[in-house]
């Protein structure tokens, strides 16, 4: 009986933190909110009572959980989109970063009078954004491509080197080697990237290679690639959250069956470990010890609101010929989430003095400046001037793999904006070897003529050899980008 009730305590909680979504994408809300509201409602001060301090667990916890966010943010992220703004989501989320670092722990030191060493740690574990407050609210804003492709990129890149800053301060009793550090940083990253890389193609290879008897199969390899990525990365002391990020990213843009279905999957599985973390991390909070550093975190989360991160981004984008509205912006969007509250277990596993107290103030920046950054962000891109470039949505296509013809089956959904609308079946010039071969409209289904016109919403059946499937997904994404004239333009489509 103690299994069912646990099992029915989280059930509850689950679909407790699921209703709660609802309510926080209406108001435009991370829903980080409504998940450490429920860690907090059933722990120690609410009224189960549940007691949860084993910090060590936490932290194991909560890194499982990001390596999972982060996969999740790589196999959704769209590498044409974000590609051109890889440069300066590298100089945001590196020398970006140490610059906030400084800027909020000479203030933490001077405004809470922290001594050197847990104000440094406080001004790392603040540093990066949250990947998966980023995707959740960044991604249903009409915002310029490049603006946006830089802060989700950076939201990836950033845990990397401030995990390693963290881990080196919180080791270390006295001053780091800065040379020594900034060396171990360099091969960390270095490293963690080509590992990322490399697994993400060679797993994509195989998976091309490798017809797997069932489409459920191909989510759960392509999520076990990214997270090896990670552990392999680990291993060779490498920068196991940039592999992570990296390897998926490469997996979630490769040419593999069922795409559609591994995002889904991917997401899914973020989705729990988002409520799992968010819950466990307003479990292991003290609501009594929370509202003394109320002061202390108002007074540090508007130095890295206000000071600290606009002038990292206008720093780090010098040259990138990024606006003023868009520099404007991406400093008001640097969300924060469970990245810092992770991070911030780190300290208290090694026992330095004062992370308890730590740990509460980023606790609360957290909650406080999600509450106002996240309803405001609609509001600041419009302040900004800030609009969408994108003329059409992403052609959806999937693919599912007949292995005995050495063929493959691409089911190509049209959305309302594109430009397939109205092109007939011979405008589409597919490559020889790649046939519409049935279009569903409305619920019926039929063969189509070469004069045949397509529509918003249908669901084009093309049977194509392996040889021609790239070529035949590109020109049906050019054409739908572009329109019949996509050749004439020199478009290829990616």
């Amino acid at each position: 009986m103690h299994l069912d009730i646990w099992l029915l305590l989280g059930a509850t909680l689950v679909l407790s933190a699921i209703i709660a979504v609802r309510l926080s994408h209406r108001l435009g809300l991370p829903s980080l909110l409504a998940y450490m509201g429920l860690g907090l409602f059933i722990g120690e001060g609410g009224p189960l009572h549940i007691n949860f301090d084993d910090v060590e667990l936490a932290h194991t916890l909560g890194f499982a959980a990001l390596v999972l966010i982060l996969a999740e943010g790589g196999v959704t992220t769209n590498w044409r989109h974000v590609r051109p703004t890889v440069p300066v989501a590298i100089m945001v989320s590196t020398i970006g970063t140490l610059i906030s670092i400084v800027v909020v722990a000479l203030s933490a030191m001077w405004l809470i009078d922290m001594d050197w060493r847990p104000a440094f740690l406080l001004g790392a574990v603040l540093a990066p954004t949250d990947a998966a407050a980023v995707f959740s609210v960044l991604r249903r804003l009409p915002l310029p491509s490049r603006l946006s492709g830089m802060l989700e990129a950076e939201s990836g890149f950033n845990d990397a080197p401030v995990v390693i800053i963290v881990i080196a301060l919180s080791t270390h009793t006295g001053a780091p080697n800065l040379p020594e550090l900034f060396g171990l940083m360099v091969y960390e990253l270095v490293a963690g990237a080509v590992i990322g890389i490399a697994i993400g193609w060679l797993g994509a290879q195989g998976l091309r290679r490798l017809a797997l008897p069932a489409s459920g199969l191909y989510p759960i390899a392509v999520l076990s690639l990214a997270v090896t990525a990670y552990s392999a990365a680990a291993l060779l002391h490498a920068s196991g959250f940039l592999a992570v990020y990296v390897g998926a990213v490469v997996l979630g843009n490769a040419r593999l069956p069922h795409r559609p279905a591994t995002r889904g999957f991917a997401e899914g599985i973020a989705w729990l470990a988002q409520i799992g973390v968010f819950v466990m991390l307003g479990l292991l909070a003290s609501p009594s010890e929370l509202p003394g550093q109320i002061v202390p975190a108002l007074l540090i989360g508007s130095v890295l609101l206000l000071i600290a991160r606009p002038l990292s981004i206008v720093l780090a984008t010098i040259g990138f010929r990024l606006s003023w509205g868009e520099k404007m912006f991406a400093s008001w969007a640097g969300l924060r989430g469970a990245v810092p509250i992770v991070l911030a277990t780190i300290p208290m596993v090694e026992h330095v003095e004062g992370a308890g107290r730590m740990f509460s103030i980023v606790f609360t920046i957290v909650v406080i400046f999600t509450l106002l950054q996240g309803p405001t962000l609609p509001l600041a891109a419009r302040l900004c001037r800030l609009k969408s470039d994108e003329q059409t949505r992403e052609l959806d296509v999937e693919a599912a793999p007949l292995e005995e013809l050495h063929a493959d089956l691409l089911e190509v959904r049209i959305p309302p904006e594109s430009m397939l609308n109205g092109v007939e079946i011979f405008e589409l010039r597919l490559p020889s070897g790649a046939s519409v071969t049935l279009v569903v409209r409305n619920g019926s289904s039929f063969v189509p003529e070469p004069t045949t016109p397509l529509q918003a919403g249908d669901t084009l059946l093309v049977v194509t050899t392996d040889a021609v499937r790239d070529a035949a997904e590109r020109r049906l994404r050019a054409v739908s980008r572009r329109g019949r004239l996509a050749g004439w333009f020199g478009e290829t489509g990616t």
